[in-house]
């Protein structure tokens, strides 16, 4: 299996609202938002932004989600296989030679 692109960049913040207005003055419209501080940020055809705020607690983090076409066999290291998520895709993560996760999303 391939990959075929970036499909999204998944982005902790510890303000949703902050974060949102900051994306949205570069160009970014939102898609949807939830009712707790996450949404979906677009902005033309190009991978969209997924914002979920954490607890000052947590340190915040950035991954980028590679689109793929299908949940086939991979030969890398798994570190969670393809699994159903609430929005309607299948996500897996994997480990990259230095230690990245990467996640692999299907469906969306």
């Amino acid at each position: 299996m391939t990959t075929s692109g970036i499909d999204a960049v998944y982005l902790e913040t510890h303000n949703w609202g902050k974060a949102a207005k900051f994306f949205q003055t570069l160009g970014y419209e939102i898609d949807f938002a939830t009712d707790h501080n996450s949404g979906l940020l677009r902005n033309g055809d190009g991978p969209y932004l997924f914002i979920a705020e954490v607890p000052e607690s947590h340190p915040t983090g950035m991954k980028l989600v590679l689109k793929t076409p299908s949940d086939a066999t991979l030969d890398v290291e798994v570190v969670s296989p393809f699994e159903d998520t609430h929005f309607g895709t299948r996500e897996m993560t994997v480990r990259d030679p230095d230690g990245r996760e990467w996640i692999l999303q299907a469906g969306s």
